[in-house]
């Protein structure tokens, strides 16, 4: 029988009241609160970062100010640099590939409520993966819907919504995000 945690990063319905998915919630909501008063280049920064995400590789920078809901859903490869005042919504995973830029005012969702309104009346969800590929940018305030994957070496312009998957070395722009050409050299 899993947990309502396990179910959450399984994609499965979960409820989001559940005591160990509360606890995340409010040791990152802490954690979040004590960064927003910090610069990069603070003496305890990349403590206070490392608390909040786990395993964040020593070259990957997160600005703040920043918010998530539990930070230990979120993995970043090397090089990843993430600009002010991005939002991760990190009930499911969110995996960012090596070397990526996220553009300040970014937001990644991966909770989804239910469809049916009076399911949507109850304390629960379900959270959709978001993977990023290795080397992309992403422009400022582009917005990563549940479940998408970004492929390698994608640029998506700035004001985007992605609400579908994009295929490696696209440049994709607009609302919803549309593959506007092949970066493939």
């Amino acid at each position: 029988m899993k947990t309502e945690f396990e179910k959450m990063r399984s994609a499965e319905l979960y409820y989001f009241t559940d005591p160990e998915i509360l606890a995340s919630l409010i040791h990152a909501k802490k954690v979040c609160a004590r960064l927003q008063n910090m610069s990069i280049f603070d003496e305890d920064y990349r403590e206070v970062i490392g608390e909040l995400i786990p395993d964040i590789p020593s070259s990957a920078t997160v600005c703040p100010p920043f918010r998530c809901d539990h930070g230990n859903g979120i993995i970043l490869g090397e090089g990843v640099f993430i600009n002010y005042n991005c939002v991760m919504l990190d009930g499911g995973n969110i995996r960012i590939g090596k070397h990526t830029l996220i553009g300040p005012n970014c937001q990644l969702y991966t909770p989804e409520h239910p469809m049916d309104y009076i399911e949507r009346r109850e304390q629960k969800e379900t959270a959709y993966p978001i993977t990023i590929g290795e080397d992309c940018w992403l422009g400022g305030s582009v917005v990563v819907c549940p479940g998408v994957t970004i492929g390698d070496r994608c640029i998506i312009a700035a004001g985007s919504v992605v609400t579908k998957d994009i295929p490696d070395d696209s440049l994709a722009a607009g609302v919803p995000a549309v593959v506007k050409k092949s970066l493939k050299k």
